[in-house]
């Protein structure tokens, strides 16, 4: 696609109101989506509007056929492995209950990999793995069931709603993100502004409870200028 043809696009999905009306400049990346449900495939969503390709992955890959077609070529389906094989970054977006299976079955296609963590322990959940949670935190316990990845807490303290209307109507959402690898951090720093929204690096994955659930940041859904004041933060750029 010529870049004249792109701009049109985007200048066309930003007025229909599908994504910001700033033009990203961006590096296409590769990215598995593992859980396609409200928050995945809204954040998957606005990477396949930025100029990514996605593959958008759950049990029943043919059940997500009727949200990617809209989406075009950069937008295909398949299951959590294919996604995980596919995906030089993924993004985990499943129940929290079922990360210590998926971290199992799929070691060996992830290991490496940065992987953004949005999972979050409910309190309906598996009580054993919410008591581990709280006692170690959130990003812990992550890191536990996805051994050798270069795990970012990242999308897991905001809503789905609140990504899809960042910077549509002149607000952009912050995004709280923290991990231990400063590439990773890099790199999920950019997908967030490639969502549209605004990252904010909180620090390390032990400094992540402060938007876990329970924490000041989580589901703040605020700018990130007032998500810095709420996790007393200093000031950003």
């Amino acid at each position: 696609m010529r870049l004249s043809r792109r701009l049109a696009l985007t200048a066309f999905a930003a007025v229909s109101g599908a994504i910001p009306v700033k033009v990203r400049a961006l590096i296409p990346m590769r990215i598995g989506v593992i859980g396609a449900g409200w928050l995945g495939g809204t954040v998957g969503r606005r990477w396949v509007e930025a100029g990514h390709e996605v593959m958008f992955s759950s049990r029943h890959p043919d059940e997500l056929l009727a949200m990617t077609r809209p989406l075009g070529p950069r937008a295909s389906v398949g299951t959590p492995r294919q996604a995980a094989e596919f995906g030089s970054v993924l993004l985990f977006a499943v129940p929290y209950s079922a990360l210590p299976q998926l971290g199992r079955a799929l070691q060996d296609a992830i290991r490496g990999k940065i992987v953004l963590d949005a999972c979050n322990p409910g309190p309906s959940g598996e009580a054993e793995l919410t008591r581990e949670c709280e006692v170690n935190g959130v990003a812990a316990t992550s890191v536990k069931y996805l051994p050798g990845t270069r795990l970012v807490r990242a999308f897991s303290a905001v809503d789905a709603t609140s990504v899809a209307a960042s910077g549509i109507r002149g607000s952009t959402l912050g995004v709280p993100i923290a991990g231990d690898d400063d590439e990773a951090i890099q790199t999920a720093a950019q997908l967030v502004r490639d969502a549209g929204c605004e990252p904010v690096v909180v620090g390390k994955l032990a400094d992540a409870r402060s938007f876990q659930r329970g924490g000041p940041g989580f589901r703040a859904n605020t700018t990130a200028a007032k998500l810095r004041s709420v996790l007393g933060l200093p000031d950003g750029p």
